[in-house]
């Protein structure tokens, strides 16, 4: 193998004591990488608001990193701590370095994060010149970080762009994203003599979309999936549609379904079948084989036609009149409501409006995964939300009618950059691998397009102004709403590493509601943590105290639980789910079946 542990080699030779290497030439390959990371780390901390602000900032970035640059050339004491942090750092690591090029066992200065799958190839801990890049590299990234963190004369918005992009730029020049610095793609380019890399650059060509002049970085074989065919296979069929939606109820998988139906609100930002993807993991299958009769939105893919749809219209025109079929379908007004991210928003202001006309109808419970109804802790995405850059964005929305579903995505995917985009960077161009079917990966790259109205009315009241929470802060229809007057026994699932609805935010929802909550914290992220089947027995997930404590108090006093949390919630929901009665079959009553599901508003592209 090129770059197998070179242990052995690098000791003694049959010949005598010395080492199979020039230590003069090595040196100085060592003392080149070192320079280049040190030269990087400076020209970072010096000069970031010049690379950027000779360019239209409309994310507002440049102004970020010159307020950031300024701050630091005020506080000198905080730069030169971090230089001499990291020269010392810099140091360790020649010296523990020079003693593995020596066969000497020495320990590694800096390690990558649990998590980081970067540096997952061998040789990068195997190799004693890879691990001296992959060190230079991480002490060089945990010094940026560090300066950046501690610039402490910036306003919070200003921080938290100058810490995002500075991420960004990190990322980028990982010794991964390059040829030369990656052992695993000069691997494969000695072994195909160079066919990685041909192949790589028709990947990056078809890659490439000529009209927009953006590189869309392909993440699986689109061609390997076909709703209800392989994907969105729960049976059952559509009964309702409207501008907005189609609503589908499933076919019943036990002879015996408890009395209450359930409706699902899932995020009209993406389509509703990650939540039916394969048989083993749908959560609509699932509940269908627990005696649920359960109905799910299926959103339109909007187009400038419904531009004009506002954030009000998803709820009169989308939940409530959902909500209206299924009591028709059922016979039921008492339904079990469940919503998915802002699905979850809508849901709670689908209820608030509802106690405005004192609707007695409506929820027997109602369930929110990993949602936002006080938005003080936005996450991530609360770097791309400031006056700035929505003015800029409304006017690319009022052109079109609409958010362009490809733009959200590549927002999304800049939150896990790592995982969303370099790494497919470096498997589909420099690898010159074609991308693998994946079918979460196929539902990720399925965007769909906002309705600009709407759109901006989101961003503004719940991320910009965070209104939303506020008694008289949304209007629908006319009438002002208050979300703390929803007296529905509340379910809130969150999950720990979420990083689109922090859980210590949708906590802030939860204490919100005038009734009762159970509120649990799933592991990972925004959509594994929710997409969990009991059978894989994974993540696990905390169950605490009452939510009228602080999240961290509750946290500190949660109990963590394996497996899933289907169970936990399937245990709570059974008890607004009525008595057992003979299943119900979709166009029963002599109601209209429209088509099988899926449907076919989620196939339009």
């Amino acid at each position: 193998m090129l770059f197998q542990n070179r242990s052995h080699s690098l000791s003694k030779t049959e010949q005598g004591d010395q080492p199979d290497f020039n230590t003069e030439k090595l040196a100085g390959i060592m003392a080149d990488i070192s320079g280049q990371y040190q030269d990087l780390l400076q020209n970072f901390l010096s000069h970031q608001g010049q690379a950027v602000s000779g360019n239209a900032d409309l994310t507002g970035a440049g102004q970020a990193f010159l307020e950031l640059s300024a701050s630091l050339m005020k506080n000198p004491d905080k730069l030169i701590e971090a230089q001499a942090q990291a020269w010392t750092a810099y140091t360790d690591l020649w010296i523990n370095s020079a003693r593995v090029f020596l066969g000497e066992q020495s320990r590694e200065v800096r390690k990558p994060e649990q998590g980081d799958r970067r540096f997952k190839h061998s040789a990068w801990d195997e190799n004693p010149l890879f691990s001296f890049i992959k060190q230079s590299y991480l002490v060089t990234a945990d010094a940026i970080h560090s300066a950046v963190a501690d610039a402490d004369d910036l306003d919070e918005n200003t921080a938290k762009k100058a810490q995002f992009y500075t991420k960004q730029f990190v990322d980028a020049m990982s010794p991964t994203n390059f040829l030369v610095t990656n052992p695993e793609v000069l691997q494969a380019t000695l072994e195909s003599k160079g066919e990685n890399l041909v192949k790589g650059m028709q990947n990056f060509i078809d890659d490439f979309d000529s009209d927009s002049g953006r590189l869309r970085i392909k993440m699986t074989d689109d061609q390997a999936f076909e709703l209800g065919r392989n994907v969105a296979l729960t049976p059952g069929k559509v009964v309702f549609q409207n501008d907005l939606f189609q609503l589908l109820q499933y076919n019943p998988s036990t002879e015996q379904a408890f009395r209450q139906p359930l409706l699902i609100i899932p995020p009209w930002i993406n389509k509703y079948y990650v939540l039916d993807l394969q048989p083993q993991n749908s959560l609509i299958k699932w509940l269908v084989d627990q005696g649920h009769t359960v109905f799910v939105i299926s959103w339109v893919n909007p187009d400038e036609k419904l531009g004009h749809k506002d954030f009000e219209d998803y709820v009169t025109e989308g939940a409530l009149a959902a909500i209206d079929a299924v009591e028709k379908i059922t016979g039921e007004s008492a339904i079990n409501l469940v919503g998915y991210c802002i699905g979850g928003t809508l849901l709670a202001a689908t209820l608030a409006y509802m106690r405005t006309k004192d609707d007695t109808r409506g929820a027997a419970s109602a369930t929110y995964f990993v949602s936002l109804i006080d938005f003080s802790i936005p996450g991530d995405l609360g770097v791309f939300i400031d006056e700035q850059q929505l003015e800029s964005l409304e006017k690319t929305m009022d052109e079109r009618g609409y958010h362009d579903g490809k733009e959200m995505a590549a927002t999304f995917n800049m939150l896990r950059s790592n995982d969303l985009i370099w790494s497919f960077y470096v498997r589909n161009y420099l690898l010159g691998k074609e991308p693998f079917p994946f079918d979460l990966l196929y539902w990720n790259a399925d965007s769909t397009r906002l309705p600009a109205r709407m759109h901006s009315t989101y961003l503004r009241t719940m991320y910009l102004n965070n209104k939303f929470k506020e008694p008289g802060g949304l209007s629908i229809a006319g009438s002002p709403i208050d979300v703390s007057t929803i007296q529905t026994p509340a379910y809130f699932i969150s999950t720990e590493e979420d990083h689109i609805a922090p859980w210590e935010g949708a906590y802030l929802g939860a204490q919100l509601m005038a009734g009762p909550v159970r509120f649990v914290l799933g592991k990972s992220g925004h959509i594994a943590g929710i997409i969990n089947p009991p059978a894989a027995n994974k993540y696990g997930y905390y169950t605490g105290p009452a939510v009228n404590v602080s999240s961290r108090e509750w946290y500190d006093n949660a109990e963590l639980h394996p497996g899933s949390w289907w169970t936990d919630w399937q245990a709570w929901l059974e008890q607004y789910s009525g008595e057992k009665i003979p299943a119900r079959q979709p166009g029963a009553n002599a109601q209209a079946i429209i088509e099988d599901a899926p449907g076919s508003y989620v196939i339009e592209p």
